[in-house]
């Protein structure tokens, strides 16, 4: 069979991940761990789900005697105990090359196992020492040596950066971790396989992919008081257009037909244009910081935007004092963008949305419910009683502090929280409320 192949690095000036597209996952992996890596002692992480399936066989089969342990499943959100299980096997097994085949937990899991491998921290006391903000300095950290090889079933985008997230169930905060070495060498996208991720999963990673682009798109590296060359700016416009159209358009379409392979590819180089806009230096905010937060409480990754991102749009929208009419500015300019692709300015439509009435926050609410996802705390289980810890442990997120509006304390994001809750939305007094 000829190789059909493309195989790119997809972001300027980086000389990986590595991207390959066009072949079968199975025949990718034998190709680049056999001619790209020579590696004979490979380690998998495979999801549950698929380790039940012919694909898994498929991908037995391709490793063959080079696989020397399988980890089956992490659970969501990551857990540092499973991190600190698979760390302990790596080192034991001295694996040369470390692959993934299934969603952004796996991703994130490999990426810090593989750090806390290469550093000897096998239990929580040492583990705690390699997140971001803690002791020591990054300086001293070292570097994974284990390649990683991912073949995601999802959209959440985790294959493209060096840094992950995991979870401290003592305290139930989700921490990240960040070193140039954890960020995967290669990225396997076989758009035939992701038709058997169940569909909601498949939207609601697409869904982080959005918000990756909305936040984005109206991010402070856009405000007038930024320095940010003119070029940089422009190029992460551009990045972060491409990908919410791709993605807005992809993602409708496998709503209406699962099966669709196109739709599927045109969502995975969705999510890769998110992440080229994300490379350039843009920051997330509110949305992003809530819900890595959020992902303790058992709400499922993506889920977190459906649920977020609105509330954190309307409230910006609202926050954003008389100086800082360029917050209304960006998000006019994504609306646009929304109504701009005529698929989906036909289903706003359907859901009762006018163009000139809407705002940004209503234009993704009514997209997230037309792909019959969450819009609401309640509806993914978080009530009240959660809304003091969730905004004490948010106000610890690295991103919290670069949303586009300030937010200064637990208060404000407890109004968010309460926007979000799937009652009557409303901004109180004492909450930065205009």
């Amino acid at each position: 069979m000829p190789d059909k192949e493309t195989y790119y690095t997809p972001f300027e000036g980086y000389s990986t991940p590595h991207i390959s597209l066009g072949l079968p996952f199975d025949q990718a992996i034998l190709k680049h761990a056999r001619d790209t890596y020579a590696a004979k002692r490979i380690y998998l992480i495979v999801s549950n789900s698929i380790s039940k399936t012919d694909n898994f066989a498929k991908l037995r089969a391709a490793l063959g005697a080079n696989l020397v342990g399988i980890r089956y499943g992490i659970k969501q959100h990551v857990p540092w105990t499973d991190v600190l299980e698979i760390a302990k096997e790596l080192h034991s097994a001295r694996a040369d090359l470390l692959v993934t085949l299934g969603a952004g937990s796996l991703t994130d899991g490999a990426k810090v196992a593989a750090l806390a491998a290469a550093n000897g921290a096998f239990d929580e006391d040492a583990l705690s020492r390699l997140h971001a903000g803690a002791e020591p300095a990054q300086e001293s950290v070292e570097a994974n040596r284990v390649p990683i090889v991912c073949i995601p079933t999802s959209l959440s985008g985790g294959e493209y950066t060096p840094f992950g997230g995991a979870t401290d169930f003592r305290t139930h905060r989700k921490c990240s971790f960040q070193h140039p070495s954890i960020g995967p060498d290669l990225v396997i996208l076989d758009p035939e396989l992701c038709t058997t991720t169940p569909v909601r999963v498949w939207l609601a990673s697409g869904m982080r992919s959005v918000d990756h682009c909305v936040e984005g798109l109206t991010s402070s590296f856009f405000s007038p008081k930024s320095r940010t060359p003119a070029d940089q700016r422009r190029e992460a416009e551009e990045a972060f257009l491409e990908g919410l159209r791709l993605l807005l358009q992809g993602l409708l379409t496998t709503k209406r037909d699962h099966a669709d392979v196109e739709a599927r590819k045109q969502s995975q180089l969705g999510a890769v244009a998110a992440m080229r806009g994300l490379k350039v230096g843009v920051a997330m905010g509110a949305s992003h910081a809530i819900g890595h937060q959020l992902g303790p409480l058992g709400v499922g990754h993506g889920e977190t935007s459906c649920v977020m991102l609105p509330s954190v749009l309307r409230w910006n929208a609202h926050g954003a004092q008389q100086e800082e009419s360029w917050v209304k500015e960006r998000q006019d300019l994504v609306r646009d963008a929304f109504w701009g692709d005529e698929s989906v300015a036909g289903a706003l439509r359907t859901r009762g949305l006018d163009k000139e009435m809407s705002s940004l926050g209503d234009v993704v609410e009514a997209y997230v419910r037309e792909l019959g996802l969450p819009g609401s705390l309640r509806e993914v289980g978080v009530g009240r009683d959660r809304f003091e810890k969730l905004a004490d442990n948010s106000m610890e997120d690295a991103w919290i502090r670069t949303n586009p509006v300030p937010i200064e304390s637990p208060d404000v994001v407890a109004a968010i929280l309460n926007m979000a809750s799937g009652e009557k939305p409303h901004i109180s007094a004492g909450h930065n409320a205009p």
